[in-house]
């Protein structure tokens, strides 16, 4: 049974870990997912926060063993699938997809409370490894959903050291069949909202009232009007309207093109920030997901190249495959072009943080 949210504070292991945490997910991002001509399904989102990130790119082979490092009482499994993840801080998985094209989001929701987490709860999740634990165990949107809505675990977090804010996300899934699922936890209950209708995910408010929102802005109608601010609700009202909007091309490098169009529309030039407002953020960079050819873009704010890997040239197997990174520097400025999945050195797997 869902337990009211607690504010109680962790050891200073856990305020370590959600210092990294706030800084690296107290993100304002913008999600969407194009439904295209033969098939095509193609996963975008930008990633916005007001400082640097640390992130850099990690392929995970299948059959590591891993813990929801939330202490003793925590959810132990074994990947089944291998993935490409971009990480936050190294300590987290922001986003990625896995070898069998699921893909996993995870944005800043202010509005999210968990459940109370202690001895008697269920097994504990760190919300570090909340996307990670999806892209390992599922192959499909609607199985993680069956899955998840039975709440396994209870998702670990605390309030950012030095603010009066906690580490609160929400996660959107999306799969090659064009299926998405949006998970948040709403007064310490877990909220799902799954089919192919809920492409667009952002931020503030919670993702009922985003659609709300939505609504209006369809009775506008996008050709003669749209709302062009930075605020989350205005994104998610022109991504909505642009992702819909955009050519069903049956070429897929133009869908793909369209795709980073809207993606680039609804994203925050670097150097604007507002501080008490996390949602109006500098977008660092952003990831497209191309489901049906297998490719992961990335794009950073800080260089001029889009650079991409493509899923079937890498090794995912438990027996072969091992850990590597691909480094993107301090604010990923590092420059790579094409397909950089050569590009990826060995490296030991990047710690989760936890309690």
């Amino acid at each position: 049974m869902t337990r009211p949210f607690s504010f109680r504070r962790f050891p200073l292991m856990a305020c370590t870990a959600a210092l990294a945490l706030g800084a690296t997910l107290a993100d304002a991002c913008t999600r969407l997912v194009y439904l295209g001509a033969g098939d095509t399904v193609i996963t975008a989102r930008s990633m916005d926060w007001s400082d640097q990130i640390l992130t850099n790119l990690y392929i995970l082979p299948r059959g590591m063993e891993r813990s929801g490092e939330a202490g003793p009482n925590s959810i132990r499994w074994t990947a089944k699938y291998g993935s490409v993840v971009a990480t936050g801080y190294d300590v987290s998985t922001t986003d990625g997809v896995n070898e069998a094209g699921l893909a996993a989001n995870l944005l800043w929701l202010a509005e999210s409370e968990y459940p109370e987490f202690g001895e008697d709860s269920k097994p504990g999740l760190t919300i570090a490894a909340w996307a990670q634990y999806a892209l390992d165990n599922f192959a499909t949107v609607a199985e993680a959903v069956a899955a998840l809505e039975q709440e396994p675990f209870t998702i670990v977090t605390d309030t950012v050291p030095g603010q009066d804010r906690l580490t609160t996300l929400h996660l959107s899934l999306s799969d090659a069949s064009g299926d998405s699922a949006i998970f948040e936890y709403l007064g310490g209950k877990l909220v799902i909202h799954h089919g192919r209708e809920f492409q667009v995910m952002t931020n503030s408010p919670s993702y009922d009232r985003q659609l709300a929102l939505d609504a209006y802005w369809q009775e506008i109608g996008g050709t003669a009007m749209l709302p062009g601010t930075s605020r989350a609700a205005d994104r998610f009202a022109r991504a909505s309207f642009y992702v819909n909007a955009i050519p069903q091309d049956t070429d897929p490098d133009r869908a793909l093109a369209s795709v980073f169009g809207v993606i680039r529309n609804v994203s925050v030039p670097l150097g604007i920030a507002t501080p008490e407002r996390p949602e109006i953020s500098s977008t660092r960079w952003r990831t497209v997901v191309d489901h049906k050819r297998g490719l992961y873009f990335f794009e950073s704010a800080r260089t001029p190249n889009t650079f991409w890997v493509r899923l079937g040239d890498l090794d995912f197997s438990a027996e072969t495959g091992q850990v590597m990174r691909l480094e993107l520097g301090p604010e990923q400025d590092r420059t790579f072009s094409g397909n950089a999945a050569g590009d990826f050195v060995p490296a030991a797997p990047f710690p989760f943080q936890g309690l």
